[in-house]
């Protein structure tokens, strides 16, 4: 027991097999005993005990571990993640409530690895509720046993697992899906001909995604400009073009402008025309 535990990571033993038997090396603690370390760490935060208590229980989680080798990950991987379960496991441990260690710290195990298999099952997370994600614990299973789904077997499923008939048909197609590659290149070596690359349906002839960007840019330096050319303008020659150029639905008159400053309607052309003028040289500088 005076191992540190650092020194049996996957990374530093080299391979899984000798991972698995430096794991097992270490002696299965009695429930005495672990009464006594649980204590230590429940009670005085004892590191000593709590690493005892992780090295006895690590050839459990290889043995979980083994339920999901047909996901397609690595075992390795797979026992990492449940070791982090074991871990949370035993520091949350409460000695009192009567069961053992192993038996509390299984949730946490399994939690780990189901997180890791949704992650890194498919590139798409196939399960984010709680339905779904019983659901890809259990289909496999059921799936061994029925097949491919009929309608009555999808009822029978659905009431066993305690979700909607819907769910168990939206999670079969889920898993019968299969990621596709966006790059030809990659599989340009491939034997088989048929298969459908998204790339060739991704691409727009039509569109220009640099021009429009820069029209759209110019588009915003021209208004940006036009304001500050506006507002460099005296009050009443600003009023005037504002009142003119930029009411969108009642656009006030020469005459509307003349009444309104008691000048002529000529007069008011004449600064119209003037504060455009200076506008437009104020713009081009």
């Amino acid at each position: 027991m005076t191992k540190n535990i650092d020194s049996i990571s996957l990374s530093s033993i080299g391979s899984l097999s000798s991972y698995i038997k430096v794991v097992f090396s270490f002696p299965v603690i009695n429930k005495n005993r672990e009464k006594y370390l649980s204590n230590l760490l429940y009670y005085n935060r004892d590191l000593n005990s709590a690493k005892t208590l992780i090295l006895s229980n690590l050839r459990f989680v290889v043995h979980i571990s083994k339920n999901y080798l047909g996901y397609g990950l690595l075992q390795s991987d797979l026992i990492q993640e449940g070791n982090i379960g074991l871990m949370k496991a035993v520091n949350k441990f409460n000695p009192e409530i009567g069961v053992r260690l192993i038996s509390f710290a299984v949730h946490w195990i399994k939690s780990e690895i189901h997180e890791y298999v949704l992650k890194n099952w498919r590139i798409v997370k196939i399960a984010t509720t709680k339905s779904q994600r019983k659901l890809f614990f259990n289909l496999r299973k059921n799936k061994k046993r029925f097949g491919w789904f009929n309608e009555d077997e999808i009822k029978i499923v659905a009431k066993e697992l305690g979700v909607t008939y819907r769910d168990v048909k939206e999670m079969e197609k889920r898993m019968s899906a299969k990621d596709l590659t966006f790059n030809f290149s990659s599989l340009k070596n491939t034997k088989n001909t048929n298969s459908k690359f998204l790339t060739s349906h991704l691409k727009d002839n039509n569109s220009n995604f640099a021009s429009i960007f820069e029209k759209d840019q110019f588009h915003k330096h021209n208004i940006i400009k036009l304001y500050r050319a506006l507002y460099s303008l005296d009050n009443r020659s600003k009023y005037i073009i504002i009142s003119r150029w930029l009411y969108r639905n009642k656009k006030k008159t020469l005459q509307n402008l003349a009444d309104y400053y008691g000048i002529s309607a000529e007069r008011i052309r004449q600064i119209e025309k003037i504060a455009i003028k200076k506008m437009r040289f104020k713009m081009k500088n």
